[in-house]
């Protein structure tokens, strides 16, 4: 936008809203070119009527703003065709960050005004059918194209409306993608698939944006086809490729604040289906108990991840949220519980260069006293040096398996002792 008076936008831009045909404008949203040229003419019966100038440039603009608007993003639209982008966070009108393979730069995206911001944030909400406004200013929800959506309005919002997006991937991460990106080695990797086949119970631990759900995903494509998956999400992320999936979504309360579904009542529920493997897209609070419970009564091989910044701190935050919903279960008994019930440990990190690492691949290997015995198997060790380019660089160690670990018992269950063996070296 040039230096055209911020008023005279506005004034051109509440005339065309309230001029256009809402039926006409309904069925041209599927043809970006009509619906421009339709408001360009709205637009110049406008300027012509109201004697106001416009310069050519700030036309266009606005124009091309409206339709955006129109259609649902606004200013947002080419960061969302933009495949280089992972999040989009707006705080504010005229403050929007994107995030850029691993690093955020702020956007020359622009909105208008709070209003208008706001306005659009409201549209977003209201196409996945959730309500936004002074009674409920904030709104989690999952977006038609499966990218996540947070919204935050006034009085709540205190800079102006506040949006996040997390993008919802286009393509399907695999485990030599991790490899080829450098997150985990081929070892690291083969490792994982056979933990997966011989179905150990695998929490993946790490921070907001370090690729638990990627690792998550790159790790269902070895669920056996015969075997009956039941997945649970706040918001649906995790696209297993098995015949046979149960997908299960959480519910917030609609309105008068009836009708929630939490993810514990979707485990409870879950066990009542028969599932053979259950898989959390993210644990965060009661519901680890009904998880370590599912995953101690013969549901093995399920998966689920949560924040935490190391394998011991993920052991921490579990025992945490099973005293949410058991606080009269002594703590012994809770780490008894957690360490017979998870088997591997995977912690997702990002890196300050922005890369994501695999930095541990970790064993529950049971208690001795009062204490959880936690084993790294592998391990991320990054050195002082950079490269040219200011990346970190380091190397990924393995410290081998032990004969009494899970993984190497289950294997030998599941035929695929051997190949463990040969991937360590007959350790």
């Amino acid at each position: 936008m040039e230096s055209e008076n911020s008023s005279n936008l506005l004034f051109f831009r509440e005339q065309v809203l309230k001029n256009i045909d809402l039926e006409r404008i309904e069925n041209l949203k599927g043809d970006r070119n009509s619906l421009l040229h339709e408001i360009n003419e709205i637009l110049q019966r406008i300027i012509n009527s109201s004697g106001r100038y416009l310069q050519s440039q700030n036309r266009l603009y606005l124009s091309e703003s409206i339709v955006d608007e129109i259609t649902g993003y606004g200013p947002l639209r080419e960061l969302m065709e933009d495949d280089t982008v992972s999040d989009i966070l707006v705080n504010g009108p005229d403050k929007i960050f994107v995030e850029r393979f691993g690093k955020l730069e702020l956007s020359k995206k622009r909105f208008i005004n709070n209003d208008q911001l706001t306005e659009i944030a409201r549209r977003l909400v209201s196409k996945v059918g959730r309500r936004i406004d002074d009674s409920q200013p904030l709104v989690d929800a999952r977006m038609p194209d499966g990218s996540r959506l947070n919204v935050v309005i006034s009085p709540i919002a205190l800079d102006g409306t506040s949006i996040s997006i997390r993008k919802f991937g286009k393509g399907k991460k695999t485990l030599g993608d991790l490899i080829e990106f450098g997150s985990m080695d081929e070892m690291m990797a083969n490792f994982l698939v056979i933990a997966s086949r011989c179905r150990a119970n695998i929490i993946v631990s790490g921070g907001t944006g370090s690729g638990k759900t990627t690792l998550l995903n790159a790790l269902s494509q070895y669920i056996a086809e015969d075997e009956r998956v039941v997945t649970m999400e706040d918001a649906a992320e995790l696209r297993l490729v098995q015949p046979h999936v149960v997908r299960l979504e959480t519910r917030m309360a609609g309105v008068e604040d009836k009708g929630k579904i939490t993810m514990r009542n979707l485990l409870i529920n879950s066990l009542r289906m028969r599932p053979d493997r259950i898989i959390v897209g993210e644990c965060r609070g009661e519901e680890a108990f009904e998880m370590l419970q599912a995953m101690n009564t013969g549901h093995d091989g399920s998966m689920s991840t949560l924040h935490a910044n190391s394998p011991r701190d993920a052991v921490a935050r579990l025992e945490s949220m099973v005293m949410m919903a058991s606080s009269s279960l002594p703590l012994m008994a809770i780490r008894r519980n957690i360490s017979s019930a998870i088997n591997i440990i995977i912690q997702a990190s990002r890196l300050p260069d922005g890369s994501r690492k695999v930095t541990n691949i970790t064993e529950v290997m049971g208690m001795e006293g009062e204490n959880m015995i936690l084993q790294d198997i592998f391990a991320y060790e990054a050195s002082a040096e950079r490269d040219t380019n200011g990346r970190i660089q380091g190397r990924f160690v393995s410290y081998g398996l032990l004969q009494r670990s899970a993984v190497y018992r289950n294997a030998m269950y599941h035929g695929l002792l051997e190949p463990l063996k040969k991937l360590f070296g007959n350790k």
